[in-house]
């Protein structure tokens, strides 16, 4: 069966579940906006914020708790790649690809940003701003424009990126520091997110080519060039990934019948916590303790490395794939990481409740904030906290979708502060595609809130190829006639296999 068919098949379940849900968290559009988070469901909260309770969450989401996998990273990262096995709790997901995880956090940096709330400290979203603009608008990638961000920009073609080399490839602009010179910080976390992040810088050189090429006036260039790549990457997040995440029949629902629960009036769309906190954080689920960023960076070699790793601090070029660094074999070889049709893709892991142990040990620069704790699940798990949101169950009830019961949860039990009847969104969101989907994408209120925010965001903004031009079709060049992927973009942006022979 094909990935397409075998997706539809585990997903029709559970969204056609979610279809005839008759209890509404809204019954009408609040006034809400887009410069600040907001809610959903106005629905009471998981757990009360007692000691006993972020104790609780803090011994879940521990380095060797229940949401360990426990990865024998004494065996090195090349071995638990090679020989999947070893991390029997840790499994792959044969129908997504290593990338996916990474052009979705790459999403993720593109429309929410919290930097001001605390973890653990309640919040009210409708007061904490969120410094992302929430639209798939790539402003991450473009920051103000020319004029506003020139720092982002070729001093030599203002409409141009800048864009330099880290040896054998390209790389981010840097200071003398290793600081990247870009919109958002985060998207120098890792070698893999820098990379997403220049691909874009590069293809909107190209674009700035093409509509040159085209006559279009010199005072209309940067825009009509910005608007081709993101509308290209919009078409990407339709009709790629997010039927990745949330299956082909959900997707189509929602585009053919409309959302029934993210509905925002027109310009006031907004981030809501359900989503930003706890639904679109699934995809550290996904992440691999280690990869091959590339298979003939390091002398010829394959650069092999663990996404962090401790003995990485501080040495200018790191054993492992964090980003701020540079050195000659830190770029990224895509064919690792999304299909060239050359078999050398490799898989991310299934949607579950085992996250890879690396992301249980991050480097302080890999967290925005830049303080503990350095686990990330904890860092989920107290972000409940943070926006008071509704447990798993309360959410699935007010939407109408067969509720998780407490024998789904026998591992919280044992937490004594009844997390197994009110679980913590984020975590029933893994278990519901654990249990539902067998971790290959998303289920029930997980997939129906993020196909709703996803396909929202981008009815809602007018600027966007959805909102402005639905019946628009891709326009550069692509390898099917049909549609337009990421290894198309890649492939534009001139960093695919076959462009850098290697």
């Amino acid at each position: 069966m094909s990935r397409r068919g075998f997706i539809g098949g585990v997903t029709a379940g559970a969204a056609a579940a979610s279809f005839h849900g008759t209890a509404f968290a809204q019954s009408a559009p609040e006034l809400t906006n887009p410069r600040f988070f907001g809610r959903i469901f106005k629905l009471p909260p998981f757990a009360q914020p007692t000691q006993q309770v972020l104790e609780a969450l803090r011994e879940l989401g521990r380095p060797g708790g229940i949401m360990d996998a426990k990865d024998p990273l004494h065996e090195g990262p090349i071995r638990l790649i090679t020989n999947p096995e070893l991390s029997p709790t840790n499994v792959d997901n044969p129908f997504n690809t290593a990338g996916t995880t990474f052009f979705g956090q790459f999403v993720d940096h593109d429309f929410t940003f919290d930097l001001n709330s605390r973890l653990g400290v309640p919040t009210e979203p409708e007061t904490s701003p969120n410094t992302r603009v929430p639209t798939l608008s790539l402003d991450s990638v473009y920051g103000g424009g020319p004029n506003a961000n020139p720092e982002l920009y070729d001093p030599g073609d203002r409409v141009k990126f800048k864009v330099e080399s880290g040896g054998l490839f390209e790389d981010l602009p840097r200071r003398t520091d290793r600081v990247a010179i870009i919109s958002d910080p985060r998207n120098d976390e890792n070698m893999m997110i820098s990379g997403i992040h220049v691909a874009f810088l590069l293809a909107h050189n190209r674009a700035v080519d093409l509509v040159r090429s085209q006559g279009v006036p010199p005072t209309r260039v940067f825009d009509e060039a910005k608007r081709l790549i993101t509308w290209h990457y919009q078409w990407i997040v339709v009709n790629e990934f997010l039927p990745q995440i949330i299956g082909f029949p959900m997707a189509a629902e929602i585009m053919r019948h409309g959302r029934k629960f993210y509905r925002p009036a027109a310009g006031q769309h907004f981030m809501p916590v359900e989503f930003q906190g706890a639904v679109y954080r699934f995809g550290h689920s996904m992440v691999r303790p280690s990869y091959r960023a590339n298979l003939a960076g390091d002398n010829g070699n394959p650069f092999f490395g663990f996404i962090f790793d401790p003995a990485g601090q501080g040495q200018p070029d790191p054993v492992d794939l964090r980003g701020r660094a540079r050195a000659p074999r830190r770029f990224i070889g895509w064919q690792t990481f999304f299909n060239f049709n050359d078999n050398q893709v490799r898989p991310n892991k299934r949607i579950d409740t085992k996250i890879s142990t690396t992301l249980f040990n991050l480097p302080i620069q890999a967290i925005a904030t830049g303080d503990p704790p350095t686990a990330l699940p904890q860092r989920n798990l107290l972000r409940h906290v943070t926006w008071s949101l509704p447990s798993g169950q309360a959410i699935a009830r007010a939407m109408g979708i067969p509720v998780l019961g407490p024998d789904v949860f026998p591992e919280l039990k044992a937490l004594n502060v009844g997390f197994d009847a009110n679980t913590p969104l984020w975590y029933y969101v893994l278990k519901e595609a654990q249990v539902l989907n067998d971790g290959i994408s998303l289920a029930g209120i997980g997939a129906r809130i993020a196909g709703e925010v996803f396909i929202g965001l981008l009815q809602l903004d007018p600027t966007s190829y959805l909102s402005a031009q639905p019946t628009w079709r891709p326009t550069l060049p692509r390898r099917t006639s049909d549609t337009f992927s990421i290894v198309d973009l890649l492939t534009f942006a001139q960093v695919d296999p076959a462009s850098r022979r290697q």
